[in-house]
């Protein structure tokens, strides 16, 4: 298996061996192995396959449906810019852009030094501070594009 070391299939068999016993395991299955590893690439995907008889297509499918499971490792921080209707009308996709600039990246991406990853999502119930901007679940309330610059350089600063 490509880039998976003998240490990662064994950790993927055990998750994969939790479950054994349930009549539907795939959702549980994939979140422990996002929880474990970051992201669920396709040659893992693979071994799920192969331990629970559920095709790769299905797999992929359940993966790439669902915002929460990534295909691609994400970046220490993840930047999660709201662009629900409240958020977007008060300037959500102007804020998200100047992450975009700041980082160099667009929504979905992760910046080559693994620090950050943007996130454009749909609602996070934050509509009465909009527009919202979380970063690894810490809420920040009227986001402009001011402060976008600043927050980017704090992470940085904290490593």
């Amino acid at each position: 298996m490509g880039g998976i070391s003998k240490d990662g299939i064994k950790t993927i068999n055990e998750i994969c061996d939790r479950y054994a016993d349930e009549k539907t395991p795939l959702m549980m299955i994939l979140s422990d192995i996002q929880n474990e590893y970051g992201y669920i690439p396709l040659d893992v995907q693979q071994i799920v396959s192969d331990r629970t008889g559920i095709s790769v297509a299905e797999i992929y499918g359940v993966v790439t449906f669902y915002s929460f499971f990534s295909l691609e490792p994400k970046g220490k921080y993840i930047i999660g810019c709201c662009l629900g209707t409240a958020c977007y009308v008060k300037g959500a996709q102007q804020v998200i852009d100047k992450f975009c600039d700041e980082l160099n990246i667009q929504p979905g991406q992760t910046t080559k030094d693994g620090m950050f990853t943007i996130d454009a999502l749909r609602c996070i119930g934050a509509c009465g501070i909009a527009p919202a901007v979380s970063i690894n679940g810490k809420v920040f309330p009227k986001m402009t594009i001011e402060q976008v610059p600043p927050i980017v350089e704090s992470y940085y600063n904290i490593g």
